[in-house]
């Protein structure tokens, strides 16, 4: 009896950790913002944007490969962190977790 309820036990235990983990991750929808800032700290935020249209935007401001930027683009969206895809002609563009 003893053993079964250490094993009950550990299994809850198990379960708490796990469900507590995948409650703490970002939740993965597709979109990301795309967030551009000027010299002059002028912000110009698109939100909620699908990644593909994400890096769409973003590679052609900053003029370089769209395949890379949305590779970025999707790990800010499984990540949540913030990423810088340029700076370019004054302005910085990134990409942000929606």
């Amino acid at each position: 009896m003893k053993k079964t309820l250490t094993t009950l036990a550990a299994t809850v235990f198990a379960f708490a950790a796990f469900a507590g983990t995948a409650a703490a991750q970002t939740e993965q929808d597709g979109l990301v913002n795309v967030v551009i800032e000027d010299s002059l700290n002028n912000l110009i935020t698109i939100e909620d944007v699908n990644v593909g249209v994400a890096a769409n935007i973003a590679a052609n401001i900053c003029g370089v490969k769209v395949g890379p930027v949305a590779v970025l683009g999707q790990a800010v969206d499984r990540s949540g962190e913030t990423e810088t895809v340029c700076e370019a002609g004054g302005n910085t563009v990134r990409l942000t977790q929606n």
